[in-house]
């Protein structure tokens, strides 16, 4: 896995976490006591192989440098290993607070781009699963995908909030509704691409908009081999509902078209 170069999104504001979110980053809220949401995408990250990491903040980010410093309580020291802190480029000319996920990637290419990375795995930081990323990059590869997408079926009345795709029986993705009013699938977006990194640069360089959800993955899905990946195993995931804003357990029902 050392060929996969991880960028992580974890600059989002925890507006609907209340005090919470006050005076830290989303991904830097309590979990447990002693965890950090964020913790948990880093282990699934150490856990999976994966040693070289960047960490794209924006809110608050000193509450996140502090918690991650080097990434010496994941392991990620070492010559062919490490964390890095990547804020926005504020103060340059054409250049302010990332616009979007896709966005955030892009003004940090010049970090892809010193890597050399046969793939990029995009995640977020404010997610809470346990997940062996080796796997998602394996059925990439044999998949001949030039993009993959981490996804898991939510409750039909819970599609209009995230994005949804329609596959085939080989998992590739066919048409993209992004947080469709009536949804033609409840397989949703966990927010896991895996790119071949030059597809991803081309991507990138080619599309100026700002969000993979609303931009990139549709312009993919109609002319590359785009794939979704269910989640296995676990049956689910702790993440925040959109109604309310509390923690909430999300099981993975039966999917059906």
């Amino acid at each position: 896995m050392n060929s996969t170069l991880v960028m992580l999104l974890a600059g989002g504001v925890g507006s609907r976490l209340s005090i919470l979110g006050y005076h830290r980053a989303k991904p830097a809220v309590p979990f447990g006591g002693m965890y950090r949401i964020i913790d948990f995408t880093l282990s699934n990250a150490m856990n999976s192989g994966l040693n070289t990491v960047g960490v794209l903040t924006q809110y608050k980010p000193l509450s996140l440098m502090e918690h991650i410093g080097r990434g010496e309580p994941w392991d990620f020291i070492g010559r062919t290993r490490g964390a890095r802190i990547l804020p926005p480029h504020t103060g340059k000319e054409n250049s302010d607070w990332y616009k979007g996920t896709a966005d955030a990637v892009r003004q940090n290419i010049d970090f892809i781009e010193h890597h050399d990375s046969e793939h990029v795995l995009i995640v977020s930081g404010d997610h809470i699963y346990r997940m062996d990323y080796a796997e998602l990059i394996t059925f990439h590869d044999e998949s001949k995908a030039d993009l993959t997408i981490g996804m898991m079926p939510v409750a039909w009345e819970e599609t209009h909030h995230f994005g949804i795709a329609i596959t085939n029986a080989k998992n590739r993705i066919v048409a993209w509704e992004e947080k469709p009013e009536q949804a033609k699938n409840n397989l949703a977006s966990m927010g896991i691409y895996v790119f071949n990194t030059k597809y991803l640069l081309q991507m990138l360089q080619s599309h100026t908009e700002h969000d993979f959800g609303k931009n990139i993955i549709p312009a993919s899905v109609q002319s590359h081999r785009t794939f979704a990946f269910p989640l296995p195993g676990t049956g689910g995931m702790w993440g925040l509902s959109k109604r309310t804003g509390r923690l909430i357990w999300i099981s993975s029902i039966q999917n059906r078209v």
